[in-house]
């Protein structure tokens, strides 16, 4: 793999040619085996995933150079990118066979978060999250339309990818984060004249995402 400055990357790429050919070669192997090592705990990730990966990132990355700023080396922004890329696909194949209505009739039903299942919780805990838990629950089948409660139930409580709630409900993500905008202040007003911070509620029960 031939070494290169950010400008040298930049350049390569930004131009049809050999050289943008050669420099696309050079990254892809770099972002393989740099997803090779990110992903060598994973047993459900095999090389032909990680080739997906990889062509997905470069995809991305070739769409996005315009905004690379130069704060770090070329090839970390890309690799950073293809680890991102990689991820959300995961999250997409765990809820891919997840049926968005069965998910919400559980929860209706005996659903408990993830956060819930942890099996060594402390009694002060258990009984913080199982109040929030209650809480939450009954403010939002009080408070909000049923298209807002749809959107929280599936990405609060049950940790859906927006990417994948917004596909299920025929949205895109910009609509989608404005719904659930709106479901949020309803909340936290109901949830501020009960003495209760939304942002704490919501933090015990919401994983990060991207």
């Amino acid at each position: 793999m031939t070494p290169r400055t950010n400008d040298e990357w930049l350049s390569a790429l930004e131009e049809p040619g050999p050289a943008r050919r050669e420099a696309l070669s050079d990254l892809r192997a770099r972002l393989v085996r740099g997803l090779g090592y990110a992903m060598a705990d994973r047993s459900d990730v095999t090389e032909a995933h990680i080739e997906g990966f990889v062509q997905n990132a470069l995809l991305k990355i070739l769409a996005n150079l315009e905004y690379f700023r130069g704060d770090s080396r070329f090839t970390t922004w890309a690799q950073k990118i293809a680890v991102h890329e990689a991820f959300d696909e995961l999250r997409r194949k765990r809820w891919e066979n997840v049926s968005l209505d069965e998910m919400i009739e559980q929860y209706e039903g005996d659903f408990t978060p993830a956060v819930l299942d942890d099996p060594d919780p402390s009694p002060e805990q258990r009984v913080t999250q199982q109040g929030i838990l209650e809480t939450v629950r009954r403010l939002i089948d009080e408070e909000l339309t049923e298209r807002q409660r749809r959107a929280m139930i599936a990405v609060v409580l049950a940790g859906m990818p927006t990417a994948e709630v917004a596909r299920r409900m025929d949205t895109n993500r910009n609509a989608l984060y404005k719904l659930m905008h709106d479901a949020r202040q309803r909340l936290k007003r109901r949830m501020e004249a009960e003495g209760i911070s939304l942002e704490e509620a919501l933090s015990a029960f919401e994983e990060e995402r991207r």
